[in-house]
């Protein structure tokens, strides 16, 4: 069995340590420890996504109770978004300086006291603000745990590991759908606050038997820790009864602190270019559409309570499906090919509702529901191609930043159908969207890397 003797720290400058640490994790097989870390992450993960979008599931009987506008629903709608915003690029940057784990904890303790702050919202401001600061939270919590769960394994097989921890966030989306279905009708808007307050306070203390990554460790001067737990690693593997092969080296970056101008100079300014417009013009339509379908379908189509939550949450399902598609194709395909291809197609189905004019729900729910899907796809993998691009020292700031632009198009996008839907109706939202994709799709063809099969420091020094 070829095994590597870690050398001392006191005999190896920076840049080898550095190369040592990713070396042993690269040849590492998913050990228990990354598999059950994706799995606490992957629990506050899907919280996350019950949290972002259980508005939209109240919404419906706010609307009727506060006697809001389409301007207020779109705001309380996009409040939520514009403080994830915020959170993405502030704990993007701390998590650089202090840690993953760290932050992440104070995400989840943030988002998760503003969902208790919501319950005793009495108006649309109050709702407004809760949200803008429970934003903050959740905001913060999704880039960097990406970064986290990336820096825990090796290129090999990382797209669909990652995807399927990623795959947590929609479920979250689908739980709050049927949380929705059942419960909102019969006890009201606040039963979505409720119900995903006590779950998620359970998934606090799991965040104590976590690590932190190794990765940051090394890129931080902290050799020790990081070869501490990388041996652990290693011992887990060959107790399990895998043989571990010799590490093969890549030359790790002599530079071990942050600087955000990095993100603009070099390679990275056409990566970050483009990450920021796939981020913005994906998510402005996906979140767009999903938090507004439910309201859409009572106020416009003056469908039953319960059948528009049902049907919100039928999309909600439909883009979990294609998402796990994708999650187990990916890799094969690669990022760059499998984006374009997505970002091609959906407006077809886009398209044909603002041809037929989106005059009933089922138009909407089929055609509206397949272009949300194929997004979708683009959407909740933009977190695994963020982490490959940028090297540790800047990935959770990267991928903070780009997911930044994420938040922006999300709160763009409800505000973007309130504004057509009361100025010219609401075909020409599905127009509108079709047209933003189409770019996003011209970009993605022209800018973005493949980083399929790549080691992290080999996609980027």
């Amino acid at each position: 069995m070829n095994v590597m003797q870690p050398m001392p720290a006191e005999a190896v400058n920076a840049a080898d340590q550095q190369a040592e640490i990713s070396a042993r994790l690269e040849r590492l097989p998913i050990t228990r420890e990354v598999f059950w870390a994706r799995n606490i992450i992957g629990a506050a993960t899907f919280f996350d996504g019950y949290t972002v979008i259980a508005i939209a599931y109240a919404m419906p009987v706010l609307v009727r109770e506060w006697g809001l506008s389409p301007s207020q629903t779109g705001m309380i709608l996009s409040m939520g978004y514009l403080g994830q915003l915020i959170g993405a690029v502030l704990f993007g940057w701390l998590a650089e300086k202090i840690g993953r784990l760290k932050v992440l904890l104070f995400t989840i303790l943030l988002f998760v006291s503003m969902d208790v702050a919501c319950l005793f919202a009495a108006g649309a401001g109050m709702m407004m603000a809760f949200r803008f600061v429970q934003g903050i939270g959740t905001g913060g919590e999704v880039p960097v745990a990406s970064a986290y769960i990336n820096e825990l394994i090796g290129s090999k097989g990382r797209g669909k590991f990652f995807l399927l921890y990623e795959v947590m966030f929609l479920l979250g989306l689908v739980g709050a759908g049927l949380i929705g279905y059942f419960m909102v009708p019969v006890y009201g808007w606040k039963a979505m606050f409720v119900v995903g307050l006590v779950p998620a306070i359970l998934m606090i203390p799991l965040r104590w038997f976590l690590k932190e990554s190794p990765r940051w460790l090394a890129a931080n001067g902290r050799y020790e820790e990081a070869d501490a737990i990388v041996t652990r690693m290693e011992e887990s593997a060959r107790a399990a009864g895998k043989e571990l092969p010799e590490p093969k080296r890549v030359q790790a970056p002599v530079r071990r602190t942050s600087d955000w101008r990095e993100l603009f100079q070099g390679i990275y300014l056409k990566r970050t270019l483009s990450i920021w417009a796939m981020w913005f013009t994906a998510y402005t339509v996906a979140n767009g559409t999903i938090t507004w379908l439910p309201t859409l379908y009572r106020q416009v189509f003056n469908l039953p309570l319960q059948t528009s939550i049902f049907y919100g949450f039928l999309t909600s399902l439909g883009g979990v499906i294609a998402a796990v598609i994708c999650a187990l194709l990916i890799d094969k395909v690669g990022r760059k090919r499998w984006y374009t291809g997505a970002l091609l197609l959906a407006p077809l189905p886009l398209l044909a509702l603002a041809w037929l004019g989106a005059t009933s729900a089922i138009q909407v729910l089929v055609l509206g529901g397949l272009a949300y899907a194929i997004v979708q796809t683009v959407t909740f993998s933009l977190y695994l191609y963020s982490a490959e691009i940028y090297p540790t020292r800047l990935r959770a700031l990267g991928t903070g930043t780009g997911s930044a632009w994420l938040r922006l198009g999300s709160s763009t996008g409800p505000i973007i159908v309130g504004t057509l839907m009361s100025s010219l109706g609401i075909q020409y939202v599905f127009a509108g969207f079709a047209a933003i994709l189409i770019v996003g799709a011209i970009v993605t063809m022209l800018f973005a890397v493949e980083t399929k099969g790549r080691a992290l420091e080999e996609l980027s020094p």
